[in-house]
């Protein structure tokens, strides 16, 4: 049975204050919307956060890693084993997102959902198993329902520890080898799209390797009819105990009204299913960055979004995201602490 809580309502921007924030921007001394994409970020986290000074300065980074069965049907260019070398690696701080959070001063949380091998006590790092990776999605559902109730679960207590530090933004990331299959696999299923058009190379696969992905995804779908309409269950069957994870957090960020800066392919797969679940969603997510992976493209057009960046990142671990982050603040920034035209007595336009 899945848990009452995603049943509760999304929060809603409060569009009073998203039209003072607007009009402050009206009258900052400037030509209007010469900040271009700046100005619409102060006004949306205006909105989101309730405020009229906007802030991104306390950030939450959660990590969840898990490894997923269907690494044994070749759909990868790395050995399993990387995903628990990886959470030590962010525990000791020398992975990417670790320097990052680092230098953006940012909380950052590590959770095991779910590695074949545990990676035994870590500082920084959490422990909500939902089993010791997922089953092989190519020939059986890739959890059960209690594995999919505790993976998102993960989430959700993610998002709460989130709000308990009363935190400006939420960012997930993830880390899993071969979990761009299920990643594609998903957004298959959501999009009604061709494993062709959405399987790419991951971490390095070359076009046969591509091809081989496409082949896997396509015999997984073949055992399902209806997973379309009930993006939870496409979840539990095709997804990957971090996806679950994610999900259930960006889920929860918006039901406790925190603004979520979604990283890349497998956060925005966990996104597309969270919107799917509740549309509502969609107001509480901004888009970091694009990857290059041709399943992301399709994914940030079907949810009509508008990415940061485009620096052809695809690492993950919520590295795209991080990287943005100044973006946001100097969003903030602006918005806070230009003079008005009043202020600075200059003449408008």
């Amino acid at each position: 049975m899945k848990p009452d809580w995603l049943g509760d309502s999304v929060k809603l921007p409060d569009q009073t204050i998203a039209n003072r924030a607007l009009a402050r921007q009206s009258q900052l001394t400037k030509p209007p919307g010469s900040l271009g994409v700046l100005e619409e970020l102060a006004i949306q986290l205006s909105s989101l956060q309730r405020s009229e000074t906007p802030a991104a300065d306390k950030v939450q980074i959660a990590i969840f890693a898990a490894d997923h069965g269907v690494a044994a049907a070749g759909v990868s260019a790395f050995p399993q084993e990387v995903t628990v070398q990886m959470i030590a690696n962010f525990s000791a701080g020398g992975a990417a997102i670790s320097v990052l959070a680092k230098s953006l001063q940012a909380d950052l949380d590590v959770i095991d959902v779910g590695t074949v091998v545990e990676p035994g006590k870590l500082p920084g790092v959490i422990s909500r198993r939902a089993g010791a990776g997922t089953a092989n999605l190519q020939v059986k559902d890739a959890m059960d329902e209690a594995q999919l109730v505790v993976a998102l679960n993960a989430g959700r207590e993610a998002a709460l520890r989130a709000k308990e530090r009363s935190v400006d933004l939420f960012i997930g990331g993830d880390m899993g080898i071969g979990n761009t299959t299920p990643a594609a696999a998903l957004g298959c299923v959501l999009l009604d799209a061709d494993p062709s058009q959405l399987a790419g190379p991951g971490t390095g696969l070359d076009s046969k390797g591509v091809a081989h992905k496409a082949n896997v995804i396509r015999e997984a779908l073949s055992r399902y009819d209806n997973l379309a309409t009930q993006p939870l269950e496409a979840l539990r069957c095709l997804g990957g105990f971090e996806i679950a994870a994610l999900t259930g957090a960006y889920i929860s960020c918006a039901q406790l009204g925190i603004p979520v800066l979604v990283d890349g392919y497998i956060t925005t797969a966990a996104a597309l299913v969270a919107v799917k679940h509740q549309p509502e969603i969609r107001e509480w997510l901004i888009y970091s960055h694009q990857s290059a992976e041709p399943g992301h493209q399709a994914m940030l057009k079907a949810l009509d979004a508008k990415p940061l960046l485009n620096l052809g990142m695809r690492l993950g671990e919520g590295s795209g995201a991080a990287t943005a982050v100044p973006l946001l603040r100097a969003a903030c920034t602006l918005h806070n602490n230009m003079a008005t035209f009043a202020d600075a007595g200059v003449a408008e336009g």
